[in-house]
């Protein structure tokens, strides 16, 4: 059971008032986190996979160890099939520049995606000459739903890559990865998956769903900025060219030749974030402990309350599906106002922390939307009802001042 008020204790910003509701952007980070990347700098501040001192030892042992803990969070068969990223948008370039391209191969994805996971292939159509499909959500469009049957429309023998969001960061809509990868799989397509804003909020199991590449970032799930993963399933680890290579990825070189390391290590050149990497881990520790299935009980409680009260305001405009069919994002406009006058008066009036704008997802919002933007909402566990109720209120001070 999820002791929300005992887990705030972990948050110090939480005690200055602060109302985060900018969790889909990044989440805070707890003590424990902070404390393990700690530890590194201040008991074993070594380099990795360099040194046989004790210092470079224990370093490697604890970053090598992240990578382990990844893979048993979203169930990979091992960490070899992990590759730690800075992010999920480094995550998706890794694989849109890593296959191999050729013209007329296909490309599907959908209108909800972020741009990380939608200009990539446009850039991937025009330099290869390869067809990207964009697949349209069935109506009313503004909930945001998929169709499969459109997916079996879209998806051929030419399909090389099927690109998807598992939930969108605008409208919280949860997509059904599993049944469009096996879609995609019986046309011989790979699935590539952005995870950002679901492996901090439900139970991803990579085996499950069947895809075969997974990114998303450690900043949004309690690990420090500049940490995230990918996933590659085995078999197509060595599928992939590098997007870096040099220090720590090779096995041998010569004067005229070298030979890259097998598995992931191949793809992480250089010296890493070490300490984020570790953090990392430690934050999926803190994850674990919590129960994954506690933090998605207590966001749809949260996510129904919020659904329901904001559309229960006049002028107050929800954009994406019933609460069932999504996470904690919510959505929305207040009558024709700029959406970023809306946050900034949330933060001034009501110490309420939200995103407004576009969210990196300007064909969602210029063919679902139709304004310039949104407020989004977006909750974490450590997030309380009290904590929704002024928002609302806030919300309705702010509607009836149109009036």
């Amino acid at each position: 059971m999820l002791n929300v008020k005992e887990v705030r204790k972990d948050f110090p910003i939480l005690e200055t008032g602060v109302i985060y509701l900018d969790n889909a952007a990044s989440s805070l980070t707890p003590e424990p986190v902070l404390q393990k990347m700690l530890e590194f700098y201040r008991k074993y501040r070594a380099n990795v996979e360099r040194g046989v001192h004790r210092l470079s030892q224990r370093a490697s042992e604890e970053y090598e160890r992240a990578h382990a803990k990844v893979a048993g969070f979203i169930n990979a068969k091992s960490e070899a099939e992990i590759i730690m990223t800075r992010n999920t948008t480094e995550g998706i370039n890794i694989v849109a520049s890593g296959l191999s391209w050729k013209k007329g191969d296909k490309i599907v994805t959908s209108l909800i995606e972020h741009h990380s996971n939608f200009i990539l292939w446009l850039r991937v159509k025009n330099r290869y000459g390869a067809d990207v499909e964009i697949v349209e959500p069935s109506k009313p469009i503004v909930h945001g739903l998929l169709d499969l049957a459109d997916f079996e429309k879209a998806v051929d023998d030419e399909t090389k890559l099927v690109a998807l969001t598992q939930v969108s960061n605008v409208l919280g809509v949860i997509t059904p990865i599993k049944e469009i990868a096996e879609i995609a799989h019986d046309h011989g397509a790979y699935v590539l998956v952005d995870g950002a804003q679901s492996v901090s909020h439900m139970k991803v199991d990579v085996q499950r769903i069947g895809c075969d590449f997974l990114a998303f970032s450690g900043h949004k799930m309690c690990a420090p900025t500049g940490s995230g993963a990918l996933y590659v399933r085995e078999e197509l680890i060595e599928e992939l060219e590098p997007l870096c290579i040099g220090g720590g990825t090779i096995v041998d070189v010569g004067l005229d030749y070298y030979e890259l390391e097998k598995g992931a290590t191949r793809f992480e050149a250089g010296t890493p974030a070490i300490a984020e990497v570790i953090g990392l881990g430690a934050a999926v520790d803190y994850l674990n402990k919590i129960g994954m299935e506690n933090i998605e009980r207590h966001e749809k409680e949260l996510t129904k309350q919020i659904y329901e009260g904001l559309r229960e305001i006049p002028k107050v405009e929800v954009y994406g599906p019933e609460p069932e069919r999504k996470v904690g994002i919510t959505p929305f406009n207040v009558g024709d106002l700029n959406p970023h006058d809306v946050a900034l008066a949330l933060d001034v009036s009501a110490n309420i922390m939200v995103r407004s704008g576009h969210h990196c997802a300007l064909p969602l919002t210029k063919n679902i939307i139709h304004k310039l933007g949104s407020v989004r909402a977006s909750t974490y566990f450590y997030n309380t009802k009290e904590e929704i109720d002024k928002l609302t209120s806030a919300v309705r001070e702010i509607a009836e001042s149109l009036t």
